[in-house]
């Protein structure tokens, strides 16, 4: 909605303030300025990125025009699926969340939460790590390590449509100037007629420019599919699932330890130390 009030404000600013000085509102409608344009903006956008880009920034335009899908409702959603999960293990032990991990479509305790199973590639992210500490093959600190590596790459990924379109945002008051310059030959090839005709040409002629500038500026390179504040909250999920994920990790390393602590001590002395305290 706040796009749709945004793009109002700036056309009618920008009409209404032309108008007033008592410009003519027809010449700026130039359908030709506008396909040299945004063709070529276009075709530039396909010859610098690679179609797995274009794909995403096709999925991503939607998905932007909807609104941010990181609100307070999937964040409390994953905190309480994380509770749940973790209260599980911690009761049953972690061959318990064996089975919901693997099969997470079959799964009662991943099904009663729909809004965080649709982020497949946050569920996957957690799964892979669930299945390492249900194995038991790495301890906090190495995957903590491995956790944000991955996480830094998959936000460098997700950031490529982002950075395609802007991109392209640069590049539209060039492919205004193109425009421009285009019509600016065809008004030097009726440098013999009339005033008023070569007037017209050149104005039509600058507005290629005009067009470019305000797209590249108001529109593309402000639409919400690079905003850093989407970027910032999907960051944001990944974040929580990380902390969460080895905070509960170190928690349960720390009790095996003291457990182990505690077995060592009685079988040495046939009690246990008074001195040994979990850690």
């Amino acid at each position: 909605m706040m796009i749709i009030i945004g793009a109002v404000i700036v056309l009618a600013s920008v009409l209404i303030g032309y108008a007033a000085h008592g410009g003519n509102l027809a010449i700026l409608w130039q359908p030709y300025e506008v396909l040299i344009i945004f063709g070529a903006a276009g075709g530039g956008f396909l010859i610098a990125n690679p179609w797995k880009v274009t794909k995403q920034v096709m999925a991503a335009v939607p998905q932007a025009m909807k609104g941010s899908q990181f609100d307070k409702e999937l964040y409390m959603d994953l905190l309480s699926m994380l509770y749940e999960l973790f209260q599980k293990a911690q009761r049953e032990g972690l061959l318990a969340i064996e089975e919901d991990v693997d099969e997470p479509e079959n799964s009662e305790l991943f099904q009663k939460y729909p809004n965080v199973m649709k982020h497949e590639a946050a569920m996957e992210f957690l799964r892979d790590y669930l299945r390492l500490m249900v194995g038991g093959s790495m301890n906090p600190f190495e995957l903590e390590n491995l956790m944000d590596i991955e996480i830094e790459t998959h936000h460098q990924e997700a950031e490529l449509p982002a950075q395609a379109i802007n991109r392209t945002a640069d590049a539209l008051p060039g492919f205004g100037i193109i425009a421009a310059l285009l019509g600016i030959v065809i008004a030097m090839g009726a440098i013999d007629g009339p005033i008023e005709q070569i007037g017209k040409l050149v104005a039509a002629a600058l507005i290629g420019t005009f067009t470019g500038i305000l797209a590249g500026y108001s529109f593309v390179g402000r639409s919400p599919t690079p905003s850093n504040i989407k970027r910032a909250r999907r960051r944001s999920l990944w974040r929580r699932l990380r902390s969460s994920s080895w905070r509960f990790l170190t928690a349960i390393s720390r009790y095996l330890r003291s457990n182990s602590d505690a077995r060592s001590c009685t079988s040495r002395s046939g009690r246990p130390s008074k001195n040994w305290k979990i850690a």
